[in-house]
């Protein structure tokens, strides 16, 4: 198992389910020829697998990096306020994240690539009843989709805790 640096901050098995459950996107990391890439995506956690299914395009750099080198990383990641302090080296922030690593497959089978699509509007659309909200997956759609299992062969989870009573704490300004 990958660990963080800082072992204070390192959280177990039970919470880094957790998190990748109830994040909604995640960072895939590929390299090609030396070159690093990541791509945010939409992902799903199968517990039960463990693995973590994304799609994409039937072509494309993404799908070439994992067809040349299947290995990844995978992270999830949330900021919570940003803590001020009265020297640069205490400034600080809350966060919490989640990094995978693994290797990627692309998946062949149409039974197996219906269930990782499935399994990704169950997670994003679990209101929406396939046959009766939306048309069920059809093969043509299956035949313009690339759908990754990501096979988790190591992970790890750290959290910089909430502080209830940190003066002078705030969120980061959205912008737009």
């Amino acid at each position: 198992m990958n660990q963080p640096l800082r072992k204070d901050r390192a959280k177990d098995e039970t919470w880094i389910k957790a998190t990748l459950q109830r994040l909604p996107f995640g960072m895939l990391a590929t390299e090609f020829e030396g070159q690093p890439f990541v791509k945010p995506t939409l992902f799903v956690y199968a517990e039960d697998e463990n693995a973590i299914y994304i799609h994409g395009a039937l072509s494309g750099r993404m799908r070439t990096n994992l067809e040349v080198n299947p290995r990844i990383s995978f992270c999830v990641a949330e900021m919570g306020r940003l803590l001020p302090a009265g020297t640069a080296m205490e400034v600080g922030v809350e966060y919490a994240s989640v990094v995978v690593l693994g290797m990627a497959e692309v998946v062949m089978d149409p039974s197996e690539r219906r269930h990782g699509l499935q399994l990704l509007l169950n997670r994003y659309f679990p209101h929406l009843k396939p046959g009766i909200d939306y048309r069920e997956i059809i093969q043509e759609e299956l035949d313009i989709t690339s759908v990754f299992r990501l096979k988790i062969e190591s992970w790890s989870g750290k959290e910089d805790k909430a502080r209830q009573d940190f003066p002078g704490a705030f969120y980061f300004p959205a912008k737009g």
